[in-house]
């Protein structure tokens, strides 16, 4: 498997499902047909992809746009991000002050407004979409795992294994006690000019 057919994947999964349960059952089918080495293939290109939003800066737009800063919550966002499909993920990973601008970010922003805004906002419909268009997706990272534990009879940490003897490491998951940080420069969040600075549409978003 090489990057487009990763892509190709990804994209399809959000074809043919509507919910994020359906689209990792989807995944899980489809990938369970395939062998170890393409599973490989598909971990180490995952890998690679989330590692390629591990930065600061997005970090940052993550910070600031949905008012997180929990490092668990920035990798199951990268997740997500990754499951909008190839264009979108790799605009925003080239320029996090986008993210302010994707469709399905301004659609999460609006729902949030009405869920929080009135109880008539509260009904069951209202949080099932709250919970699908929610800017997290961490179970869309394991979906391989589980496919080759099925295929294989090994456990998780065997694809692991694999994934790191071909020399492909990820930046995630991020463990503050053992210095883990997302790359790039750090820089002061508490600072409006480096906000205005590194992400304009963004402070712009929060009134600056």
């Amino acid at each position: 498997m090489d990057v487009d057919g990763f892509w190709e994947l990804i994209e399809r999964s959000g074809r043919a499902a509507e919910t994020k349960d359906a689209r990792l059952a989807w995944l899980l089918e489809e990938l369970s047909g395939r062998s170890p080495e393409e599973l490989i293939d598909y971990q180490c290109l995952w890998t690679g992809v989330q590692a390629r939003g591990c930065t600061m800066d997005l970090y940052a737009a993550h910070w600031f746009v949905f008012g997180s800063g929990s490092l668990d919550g920035f990798e199951y966002f990268v997740s997500w991000l990754i499951s909008l499909g190839r264009e979108s993920f790799e605009s925003v990973a080239d320029c996090p002050d986008l993210l302010i601008e994707l469709p399905q970010v301004l659609r999460y922003l609006d729902l949030k407004r009405d869920y929080s805004g009135s109880k008539r906002a509260r009904s069951r419909g209202m949080q099932r979409r709250h919970e699908e268009a929610w800017p997290e997706f961490e179970l869309l990272a394991y979906v391989a795992h589980e496919a080759y534990e099925g295929i294989t009879g090994s456990d998780s940490a065997a694809l692991y294994e694999a994934v790191h003897g071909r020399g492909v490491f990820g930046g995630f998951p991020l463990i503050p006690a053992l210095g883990g940080v997302p790359d790039g420069e750090q820089w002061d969040f508490d600072d409006p000019t480096e906000l205005v600075r590194r992400l304009p549409r963004i402070a712009r978003h929060r009134g600056l």
